[in-house]
């Protein structure tokens, strides 16, 4: 059975929602998950899984959060061969240039480690709804696909 990490930032609990979302959809597939919040995570708690994923918003004009920066820092580092990544995060459309950045910039890190992309960011405005549930869902199946390839 292939396992899963998420890691989420959340200020407002939209993210907290997302990774919630992705996990249960992860586990409709059969994936053994584990969810931490980013202040209670390490970056080797993605060394013990097949799929690594970060759920993070965007502060200010395109701001990592305060809570997220040294994950992000030290996941630049980690050596994640091997592994599935996948980004999600919440945003707001108002910041237009800036919508989701952090999401980008986590995509950007991972990219450092070795790991391989196993699905397209996704990027929810504010809360997660229907179209963005699905794309979730959608994001969830392609990690899974890529595992399964590897």
């Amino acid at each position: 059975m292939a396992s899963a990490k998420i890691i989420y930032a959340s200020m407002t609990g939209n993210n907290e929602e997302i990774a919630d979302i992705v996990s249960e959809a992860l586990e409709n597939l059969g994936v053994d998950v584990d969810v931490s919040e980013i202040s209670q995570a390490d970056t080797e708690d993605f060394t013990d899984v097949d799929i690594c994923i970060v759920a993070t918003y965007t502060y200010g004009d395109g701001e990592l959060p305060d809570e997220a920066v040294d994950f992000y820092e030290d996941l630049q580092n980690e050596d994640l061969s091997g592994k599935v990544y996948g980004v999600c995060g919440s945003g707001d459309t108002f910041y237009d240039d800036s919508f989701g950045k952090s999401v980008d910039d986590f995509a950007k890190a991972f990219e450092k480690t070795g790991a391989t992309k196993g699905a397209d960011i996704v990027k929810v405005d504010l809360e997660a709804e229907e179209d963005d549930i699905e794309h979730l869902e959608a994001f969830a199946k392609s990690l899974v696909a890529k595992t399964e390839n590897m």
